[in-house]
């Protein structure tokens, strides 16, 4: 079955050029787009394998916006394709856990190792995530061994900062009361607001997205994708 992959790119004799590359190395053309708006409903109805992005688009979010957007309902592996070569642009890029990305102009064989190398690596991120709980934003959280992960990299949580993102995940998005999280994270014991509070706070400085929301005086919950 051949794959698909969806381009997004603003220079249309670019675009077409890589529509010829990819279907001459046997793939299937997905779709493309030049703008945010068409590229996230492109995307979404296609349904891709990979997605080769430009990350500078031209009276649009940049593709690096579109990436983090993306993440937040897919898991589909992004390959980032530019001509910039700042070091602030690529560590925004860096950031969305793409692939790999490749300098303008590149060479058919160096598109086929990026593809190649990138359908590998989403190949094998399935095969590893059969037991995680995807929490959006590319976050995932390990059933058994509950442990939080970025993409592949692992987050490091306390012990009771594991208990809290453990009982949320139980909960799958239903609001938990703060006096079960209390009661539970701390066996019983009694302890100021104040206390769940600062819980609260140390978990959501090692997220770069909000994952959780609080609801003032009752409890809090994960902000879940939509499926």
């Amino acid at each position: 079955m051949h794959k698909h992959i969806y381009i997004v790119e603003d220079e249309a004799i670019v675009a077409l050029e890589m529509k010829r590359a990819i279907e001459k190395l046997g793939y299937a053309f997905a779709g493309m787009a030049a703008n945010y708006d068409d590229a996230m409903r492109g995307i979404e109805e296609s349904s891709p394998d990979l997605i080769l992005m430009d990350i500078t688009l031209k009276y649009s979010k940049s593709g690096i916006e579109i990436a983090k957007d993306i993440h937040i309902k897919y898991t589909v592996p992004i390959i980032f394709l530019t001509s910039i070569t700042d070091e602030s642009t690529m560590y925004d890029a860096i950031a969305t856990n793409p692939i790999g990305y490749l300098l303008k102009p590149f060479r058919r064989e160096e598109l086929h190792s990026m593809i190649l190398l990138g359908l590998y690596k989403a190949s094998q991120q399935t095969l590893t995530r059969i037991d995680m709980f995807h929490l959006g934003h590319g976050y995932y959280y390990n059933l058994d061994e509950k442990l939080l992960f970025y993409g592949e990299k692992h987050i490091s949580l306390g012990k009771k900062e594991e208990k809290l993102l453990s009982l949320l995940v139980e909960a799958k998005g239903e609001v938990v009361p703060f006096k079960i999280l209390e009661d539970r994270i701390w066996d019983g014991e009694l302890v100021g607001q104040s206390a769940f509070r600062t819980l609260l706070y140390r978990l959501n400085l090692k997220l770069e997205y909000k994952l959780i929301e609080s609801i003032p005086t009752y409890g809090c919950r994960l902000l879940l994708p939509e499926n």
